[in-house]
């Protein structure tokens, strides 16, 4: 019998090649008046910004420009909405990355209420209940890694305090565009560092406490794309084929990530890309294969009829195309390739990244976040470390 299980609100998805075309009429069906979040500079010098801002002219159409040009930050996402206050917008295009798109989705979501993204985020002052309204929000990727443009949650930070989520079914994009050809000017680095992103929600996920078997299909169809497609894109930019694999990846991701949970990689990068100048995707791809290693030790040892066990396997024989791979062996196999993908794509590891040993303490007493719930096994904080002296 299958157990019970719920999935979430989710946005009307356009995934393909040229469906960035669609935005202006799916915007101005909302209304004339617009606002419009974007990074400091890419996609605005891009080929891809000239038509579609003169379609959105054609259709009567006119915007203000908000930048988002690092992770966002509380105080940028309140001196947003305070420097807005009094517009109405009839809705709100997030086209960039996974930051641009947290950005833009907390800032769709307090325009109208007005009030402090503090108010509600996990962890932090009073976490006040969302009420809303949102301002409709159209979200437009252009990076294959968070899969925001999927997800309830707008990932927001200060540096040096705090890495959180302000989440409520409210934030969930009206509408998610998915245009692969926005991809291609992704740099190396980029495309590695958010495929490893990918691939981590789509792992962590499919051995989730919470998965279920829709999101265990969606995410078994993620990970054999970012399988085919993260190092052919990864050495080509301009590959179509594994390009689009990796916006699918990073789509599927997302939806998995919000009816699942994740695990101890993501409960790790919060406090670290708190603390530190670690980008996310590098934090995921330098603690993947040792943390899975962990999971999977921890798990033989306390929960060896955990379904994660199989699933680990599982996923090690379709890496190997070998159905007849025993447990241990399979594993072994999804450890290898992960490491693998680690030189390959080039992740460094957490000394280059300024830390040091002595910062462990620091870092596992901030990591036991909702991810953390979610994790297969539950890790001690010893095991916890030993993950960071891996990574070292």
């Amino acid at each position: 019998m299958l157990s019970s299980f719920s999935i979430g609100h989710l946005p009307r998805i356009e995934f393909g090649s040229g469906t960035l075309q669609k935005v202006p009429g799916i915007a101005a069906a909302f209304g004339k008046r617009l606002l419009l979040v974007t990074g400091k500079q890419s996609f605005l010098e891009s080929l891809h910004a000239p038509p579609l801002f003169a379609a959105l002219r054609s259709l009567g159409c006119n915007w203000e420009t908000v930048k988002v040009a690092h992770e966002p930050t509380a105080s940028f996402i309140d001196e947003t909405v305070a420097s807005l206050r009094g517009e109405h917008f009839a809705a709100v295009i997030g086209i960039g990355g996974g930051s641009v798109l947290d950005a833009a989705k907390a800032i769709a979501g307090l325009l109208k209420p007005g009030n402090s993204v503090l108010d509600h985020l996990e962890g932090v002052g009073p976490q006040l209940p969302y009420r809303g309204p949102a301002t409709p929000f159209i979200a437009v990727p252009t990076t294959a890694g968070t899969g925001s443009e999927a997800t309830k949650n707008a990932v927001i930070g200060e540096p040096g305090k705090f890495k959180k989520s302000f989440r409520d079914e409210k934030l969930v994009a009206a509408w998610a565009i998915v245009d692969p050809d926005l991809l291609t000017s992704c740099p190396p680095a980029l495309i590695a560092a958010d495929g490893m992103d990918a691939f981590t929600q789509l792992l962590e996920s499919f051995v989730s406490r919470r998965a279920n078997p829709l999101t265990d299909a969606l995410a078994r169809s993620g990970i054999m794309a970012v399988k085919d497609a993260l190092l052919p894109f990864y050495r080509d930019p301009h590959n179509a084929a594994a390009r689009e694999k990796m916006a699918y990846a990073a789509l599927v991701s997302g939806i998995c990530l919000a009816n699942t949970g994740l695990g101890a990689v993501h409960g790790l990068a919060a406090p670290l890309g708190a603390f530190f100048p670690i980008p996310h995707g590098i934090a995921c791809g330098t603690l993947l294969a040792a943390a899975t290693a962990m999971n999977i030790a921890a798990l033989k040892e306390r929960a060896p009829d955990s379904p994660a066990l199989p699933k680990y396997a599982e996923i090690g024989r379709r890496f190997a195309m070998q159905k007849g791979l025993n447990g241990n062996a399979a594993r072994a196999f999804l450890l290898d390739t992960l490491r693998q993908w680690e030189r390959e794509l080039g992740i460094p590891r957490l000394s280059a990244c300024r830390l040091t040993s002595a910062d462990f303490p620091r870092i596992v007493a901030n990591c036991r976040g909702s991810s953390m719930q979610t994790n297969p096994v539950e890790l001690s904080d010893e095991e916890i470390v030993r993950i960071l002296e891996e990574r070292l």
